[in-house]
């Protein structure tokens, strides 16, 4: 589990640092600056969750069960929050429009939150010092 977590943390950082690439130096041709800023908020709460992941998989704080969990929460968190802003930001350049699912957005927030809930529950319960 401990692996799956730290693989996942790693590809959340590549992509993370890729999308932030672009929003930099690519986006900024095709959208306004205020749908960049916006792009950027996915690609930092997306960077915060790959280093939450790199540190959940290299620490015995919290037992395999929570970490599972915090997983879910966080993949499926990012993949709403970061990706519904990613959507929304860039909504002018596709034939989909990403206003129709921008209620995904706070779930997926709320998601991020229960995951470091969860790992705060995890390390209280760790009878370990």
């Amino acid at each position: 589990m401990n692996k799956k977590i730290i693989i996942t943390g790693a590809v959340f950082g590549v992509l993370g640092i890729i999308l932030g690439a672009f929003a930099a130096h690519g986006l900024e041709k095709l959208v306004d600056a205020e749908a960049v800023k916006t792009f950027e908020t996915g690609v930092r709460y997306q960077i915060y969750h790959a280093f939450f992941l790199l540190i959940l998989g290299g620490t015995s704080f919290v037992n395999l069960k929570h970490k599972r969990i915090i997983l879910y929460f966080v993949i499926l968190g990012v993949i709403f929050f970061s990706g519904s802003i990613y959507g929304l930001a860039t909504n002018e350049l596709s034939s989909f429009d990403f206003k129709t699912i921008a209620m995904v957005t706070p779930i997926g927030g709320l998601l991020l939150i229960l995951g470091w809930i969860v790992m705060l529950i995890g390390i209280m319960r760790n009878k370990v010092d």
